[in-house]
């Protein structure tokens, strides 16, 4: 393997399976004897749990709360990491998981849409409703992946896309019935929390009978590991196992989040450590991964509760696992079998030049000009649809900001997203996939929620560095292999892990200041003032001028090293140039709709498809597109469902999630 970098199955020797779950055990030990003494001592933590007194609130405590949780937290654990090995053995893919195949998301989608829209189906069973919903992710990933044989890297990125959808669309339900599932927002986001023994009454049978399944199922999915054509041969029909084993899968795992909602990265890290510690055979695998799965939750939710008396708000233990999960994920992509040390090639030109770009950049100034006025002058009232008179402040001094926000932050993400796919090569790049956006929405949450009163100017250096350091982190792991395409997207996605993570627990802490972050996190100018709009219009104008006269740089890159070098271009100075600019366009743009808005992946692609293909051309193109795509979501967002709004980064990433969906075909 070229760099030194081993595959899972050249790695030898080390731990065996029973050795690192028992080193991994010893934490749990600890932790569970320390936890018992502080509740009064071993020995009345095992007569609460046997035969509690209905005099004691100790015992009571124990026997109901704390014990339940423990117990919990085990068969989670344990169930989510069978559904791991299951996944990865059905699909000889080593990072699918039920959380990066968006499987845990769609159950959780289908339980807050049955909460509002249907409560009686809840009655027939909560692991029914969440393994409707997980089942019908996972046909959508496979949908997307099919025609590529369901590549490893393909089935990833397509569960990448899932999770943005169904997100999405739980942000909007939540958006719109915060007060109903508020309290549902601690449990979405993985919370073990017990007030008795009906969730371990509930998940035990399940996975007894998920586990039993699975047995059954040893041998045939054990030929899983041969090719197919070998396979077939011996007379196994690979689509109804490769359906029994996915089934079962989203069985255990609707029946997991049903209970305790969304744990992030068991399911993932579980078994790719007893794969590494030696557990070659499926039977392995399925043994000492689903108890380590259980060791790992276990040990997590028990150290939180340690320091559940010194921090200032409740954490759920799903946040912090995925918080775990994300740099598991950043050191198992170096080991897959990629197109490692691949040089990178310019990205393809999707149509024949433009013979006018001049005539088309006008036509498109136009149309932003029409969505302008659109946004400005028409919208709906208590009597209907009505135009206003541009004279009319009083509800002029509403929509100004709104428009201005919406069509200077379409114009910096167009930008970054042009400056990524010429500088990288790779035209499925963008600071949304890459995780650029992420990393800059992490560091703007911290810096709201840990820096008193803090200024405009300050979340945006605060927001660059996030976006900067979250690009210093796709360069180191992506210098050595040749920035493959497919690993700087997987590295994206171990990113926005990362940030779901950190969201979960800013979201789940019960903070006022929660349900305007919702808001911003959707991509919404509902909160954007006139002041705050002019600034970032001065900023987007004047960034968008600064990268003129760097169209020379962006002509040339892509030809390669020793062309630029020999046109006596300074590589690693105009590199270091291009990715500073587009970490203060991403800061900025983040700052004013959110980070999911896809902007910056859907006008590049747009503006070569129109055939700008040189660089100041393209720039130009994709800046008007940028603005044009923000204005239009922001005024559909707005009237689409009156007098209710859907954010405009919402509407922005439905469409660019469709178009990502189609930009997997040509990966």
């Amino acid at each position: 393997m070229p760099g030194g970098v081993r595959t899972f199955e050249q790695v030898k020797g080390g731990l065996s399976p029973l050795r690192a779950c028992l080193l991994l055990s010893l934490p749990l030990v600890l932790l569970l004897g320390n936890g018992l003494l502080d509740q009064g001592g071993i020995v009345l933590g095992l007569k609460a749990l046997v035969a509690p007194s209905l005099q004691e609130s100790r015992e009571l405590l124990l026997h109901y709360a704390w014990w339940p949780r423990l117990t919990v937290a085990l068969l989670a654990g344990g169930g989510l990491a069978l559904a791991g090995v299951l996944m990865q053995q059905v699909l000889r893919n080593p990072l699918a998981s039920p959380t990066t195949l968006g499987v845990a998301s769609g159950a959780n989608l289908a339980l807050l849409a049955a909460t509002l829209l249907a409560p009686g189906l809840l009655a027939l069973g909560r692991e029914w409703v969440a393994l409707a919903g997980g089942g019908l992710a996972m046909a959508l990933v496979f949908l997307l992946a099919w025609r590529r044989g369901l590549a490893p890297v393909v089935v990833v990125l397509a569960g990448l896309v899932v999770n943005l959808y169904l997100g999405a669309l739980a942000t909007a339900l939540l958006l719109f019935n915060h007060e109903l599932l508020s309290g549902l927002l601690i449990w979405g986001a993985g919370s073990l929390a017990q007030n008795g023994w009906s969730g371990v009454a509930t998940l035990w049978p399940q996975l007894t009978v998920g586990s039993v399944a699975a047995i059954c199922l040893l041998r045939p999915l054990a030929v899983l590991e041969l090719d197919d054509a070998s396979a077939k041969s011996l007379g196994v029909s690979l689509k109804a196992l490769r359906l029994a084993g996915l089934g079962l899968a989203v069985f255990l795992t609707g029946s997991v989040v049903s209970v305790v909602g969304i744990i992030g990265f068991i399911g993932l890290a579980a078994p790719n450590i007893v794969r590494l510690a030696g557990a070659r055979r499926l039977g392995q695998r399925l043994l000492w991964g689903t108890l380590l799965g259980a060791v790992l939750l276990a040990t997590t939710d028990l150290l939180l509760q340690q320091f559940s008396g010194v921090l200032p708000t409740l954490v759920p233990t799903g946040a912090v696992t995925g918080a775990l999960g994300a740099p598991l994920l950043m050191w198992l992509i170096p080991r897959l079998k990629l197109q490692a040390n691949r040089a990178p090639q310019p990205a393809a030109v999707l149509a024949n030049r433009h013979p006018a770009p001049e005539r088309l950049a006008v036509r498109l100034a136009t149309a932003l000009l029409l969505a302008i006025g659109l946004g400005l002058l028409l919208g709906q009232g208590a009597d209907g649809w009505y135009g206003l008179a541009p004279h009319d402040w009083s509800v002029m001094q509403w929509r100004v900001p709104r428009v201005t926000a919406a069509a200077a932050s379409g114009l910096m993400l167009a930008i970054a997203g042009t400056l990524l796919q010429r500088l990288s090569a790779n035209p499925m790049a963008s600071p949304e996939v890459l995780g650029i956006s992420g990393g800059c929405a992490i560091a703007l949450m911290l810096g709201i929620f840990l820096i008193p009163a803090p200024t405009s100017g300050m979340l945006v250096a605060v927001g660059t560095l996030g976006a900067f350091a979250s690009l210093l982190v796709l360069v180191a792991f992506n210098r050595r292999s040749g920035f493959v395409p497919e690993r700087l997207l997987l590295c994206g996605v171990a990113i926005g892990a990362l940030f779901d993570a950190v969201r979960s627990v800013m979201l789940a802490g019960g903070d006022p200041r929660g349900q305007q972050m919702m808001a911003w996190l959707a991509g919404s100018t509902y909160y954007v003032d006139l002041g705050s709009a002019l600034v970032v219009g001065t900023m987007a104008a004047l960034l968008a001028l600064c990268t003129l006269p760097l169209s020379r740089w962006l002509d040339i890159l892509p030809l390669g090293a020793p062309t630029a070098l020999a046109l006596g271009i300074s590589l690693n100075r105009a590199r270091l140039g291009l990715l500073l600019l587009v970490a203060l366009l991403t800061a900025c743009a983040t700052l004013m709709v959110g980070p999911l808005s896809f902007v910056g992946l859907l006008a590049p692609h747009m503006a070569r498809l129109l055939g700008l293909s040189r660089a100041r051309h393209h720039l130009l193109g994709a800046a008007l597109v940028g603005m044009l795509l923000m204005v239009l979501a922001d005024w559909v967002g707005r009237q689409a469902i009156f007098p209710y709004e859907i954010p405009a980064g919402l509407v922005a990433s439905l469409i660019g999630g469709a178009y990502f969906m189609w930009g997997l075909r040509s990966l």
